[in-house]
């Protein structure tokens, strides 16, 4: 028999048994559905999370601090030997410094950070609000949004475009040669107030109470020692030869990446228990595909001992068979699809809509990647295969005699 005899006989349950066809490829869809609707809240829970923490450059990059000891420094000269080490693309330091804000009428104590630019995108910080820091616009300050909170504001938004003063406080042994306006506190610190008008310029989420100001701007305080440096590598297999080499100059050192890895194999276990839970459904669909291909094979028992009574072959037969349930499968698959899709679509909507009518906000829940959708709708055209297999073999050993006897 030619191939488009077989497809036509094959396709002949949507006219013949219309109602039931479409019944069978509904439960299979409803299956797939379930599988795709779960794994994709899996992907879509891990890519926000991720995009959340992440950036591009900071699974690049190494987080290098000094060990609580002391014996090692992040001075200028351990920079310049982290810098010529083969691997490294960047090195962005930071130093850290117990400061007053000055914000009209209030002053508060707060956690100020001197980064240059790169160091918030090597770190994988997000600017929620405003603009990050930039080099043309040294005195522009970068506020965590709990910031908000010690200045009497209601929200950290309000905050941008203010103008904030900072009195520093510097560890004596630090700040001997500081040629600046200052007065000793009992000989530990020595408070600093800077003239210079700074900016908000930019909000990011966080609970401490920090500031980030470009380094740049601070050059009048001489800050020769580090508390913690970015250092971004040319490339992922590079990442473990540049970590050893820092590690044997004494320092302690870590990488965001490792938190993505472990974070990743969480989430595929969360992925597999979820697809599970839609394989249940997918199973109790191919018990019925299989249910209606046994009584599609009652059904034309005759008609296959007409078939072979003219010359049709048993893998002619039995092809037949294995078409109809693939058919039916991928169809399936395909609807399967386009209900997961769609029940994802209305179940993000309805969880956005409540989380903005709580003062939240809207967010992406459902993910799912080309690859996993193409799989998926072979997977479900391959179960269809699996499902008429059997009632195809029976078909292809049926002697025609009996077949014409049967009623």
């Amino acid at each position: 028999m030619k191939f488009t005899d077989l497809f036509l006989l094959s396709i002949r349950m949507f006219t013949a048994k219309t109602s039931r066809t479409l019944l069978t490829v509904l439960g299979m869809s409803i299956g797939i559905g379930a599988i795709l609707f779960l794994v994709s809240l899996g992907y879509g829970l891990q890519k926000t999370l991720l995009e959340k923490i992440t950036t591009s450059d900071s699974l690049l990059t190494l987080d290098v601090t000094v060990p609580k000891s002391g014996v090692i420094n992040l001075d200028r000269n351990m920079i310049e030997n982290i810098e010529k080490m083969p691997g490294v693309l960047e090195v962005s330091p930071a130093f850290q410094l117990t400061s007053q804000g000055h914000i009209g009428d209030i002053a508060s104590d707060i956690i100020t950070i001197g980064v240059r630019p790169s160091f918030l995108k090597l770190g994988g910080f997000r600017v929620a609000k405003g603009v990050s820091l930039t080099d043309a616009d040294p005195t522009g300050v970068i506020i965590t949004s709990s910031v908000a909170q010690i200045f009497g504001k209601n929200s950290a938004e309000e905050m941008l475009g203010s103008e904030v003063y900072f009195s520093f406080f510097i560890p004596q042994k630090e700040s001997v040669e500081l040629n600046l306006n200052n007065e000793d506190l009992q000989n530990n610190f020595t408070k600093v107030n800077l003239d210079k008008k700074f900016k908000i310029v930019g909000i990011i989420d966080g609970e401490d109470n920090v500031i980030y100001i470009n380094s740049d701007s601070l050059g009048e305080l001489k800050m020769d020692n580090f508390t913690q440096i970015k250092v971004r590598c040319n490339s992922q297999s590079e990442m473990n030869t540049v970590r050893d080499n820092i590690l044997n100059q004494g320092l302690i050192v870590s990488a965001l990446s490792d938190t993505v890895d472990q974070a990743n194999q969480i989430f595929k276990i969360v992925q597999i228990v979820l697809m599970l839970f839609g394989v249940i459904a997918l199973v109790v669909s191919a018990i019925g595909m299989f249910n209606t291909m046994t009584i599609t094979l009652l059904e034309r028992t005759e008609e296959i001992g007409i078939m072979k009574s003219i010359g049709a072959s048993d893998s002619g037969v039995s092809l037949m068979f294995i078409m109809e349930s693939t058919i039916m499968g991928f169809l399936g698959g395909v609807s399967g699809v386009l209900i997961g899709l769609l029940g994802g679509e209305i179940f993000n909507q309805l969880i956005n809509f409540i989380a903005l009518r709580f003062g939240g906000e809207s967010i992406r829940l459902f993910y799912s990647p080309l690859w996993f959708i193409g799989t998926i709708i072979v997977f479900a055209a391959v179960v269809g295969f699996v499902t008429g297999f059997i009632p195809a073999r029976r078909a292809s050993k049926m002697d025609p005699l009996d077949a014409l006897r049967y009623k």
